[in-house]
């Protein structure tokens, strides 16, 4: 069983206008990631554009990433889909490629009741076999997950974790005593949103599941590191010099600053999948004055 704590970084999946999966460009920003030693690939997360693309090529990305992780590192995938039946074959389809946990999103066009989300999590991992991590995204799925629907999944066989969006340090320590008062020892409480998850580290959460850290994982994984040891001040150093990235995060979302990012640094030449567009050329300059000012890795 997956033990999801530390860094799980989370990289972009480069596609072409077709939806069709580059897969050399993805190895090109999986590999960095495993040689720095993250704790977890995240796989077709949001960053990783897991909505726009077939099952299919859901498929071969994680056929590719399984590949290059070797079974050393874990790899998290993002199976989220509007209907239960998909999200069940996109889960099977994970676990038969090698992966080592599914990142369930309540992905919704008619918005869902806690008994809907309940039956649908409960579904996929008893059909799939796959643990999963419960991902509260209410930014994109527009459901907000309350510790006392997370505590009633907790104790669901094979839902594992839960990947809560952190909220800022002055409320993230309530959010995080919420949870542990309704979850078995052993279910993994962990966040997402860069810029908050310092302090929910130093507040306890045991996983941090980075944007930034799918681009940047030594930078990434020191900090991590530094809060595990109880290094708060080392910690808070780094994530200090990270002020010009998060700044750039909320101005243009992460999506699209790690779109250009790659891009800058001559990773891959991909765009965000349509819609979406890229960066126009003034944002990508600002992007790239701060890489420049901060010298990362």
């Amino acid at each position: 069983m997956i033990n999801l704590k530390g860094l799980s970084a989370f990289p972009i999946t480069p596609s072409d206008r077709q939806g069709r999966v580059d897969v050399p460009s993805l190895a090109t920003l999986v590999k960095p990631l495993l040689a720095a030693g993250v704790d977890s690939v995240g796989l077709l997360g949001s960053t990783g554009s897991y909505p726009y693309l077939s099952r299919d090529e859901r498929r071969r990305a994680v056929e590719a990433t399984v590949g290059l992780a070797t079974g050393k590192t874990p790899v998290l995938v993002g199976v989220g889909a509007l209907r239960t039946d998909d999200a069940v074959r996109l889960a099977q389809d994970a676990r038969a490629a090698g992966a080592a946990a599914g990142l369930l999103a309540p992905v919704c066009y008619t918005p869902l009741t806690d008994e809907e989300i309940f039956e649908h999590f409960a579904t996929v991992s008893r059909e799939s076999g796959l643990p999963i991590c419960i991902y509260d995204n209410p930014g994109t799925t527009h459901f907000h997950f309350t510790p006392a629907l997370i505590g009633r999944l907790s104790r669901v066989e094979g839902i594992i974790a839960v990947k809560s969006p952190a909220p800022d340090a002055s409320a993230v320590e309530g959010h995080l005593q919420d949870l542990q008062a309704v979850v078995p020892s052993g279910f993994s409480l962990g966040y997402s949103v860069d810029w908050n998850c310092l302090g929910a580290l130093l507040a306890g959460g045991e996983t941090w599941y980075s944007v930034l850290g799918g681009i940047f994982p030594k930078t990434c994984l020191a900090l991590v590191r530094a809060a595990q040891n109880g290094n708060s001040a080392d910690a808070r150093r780094l994530n200090e010099r990270l002020q010009p990235i998060w700044h750039l995060f909320k101005a243009f979302s992460s999506l699209r600053v790690v779109y250009a990012v790659a891009k800058l640094k001559g990773l891959c030449a991909a765009d965000p999948p349509r819609p979406i567009l890229p960066l126009p050329p003034e944002a990508e300059k600002k992007v790239s004055d701060v890489l420049d000012g901060l010298e990362l890795e």
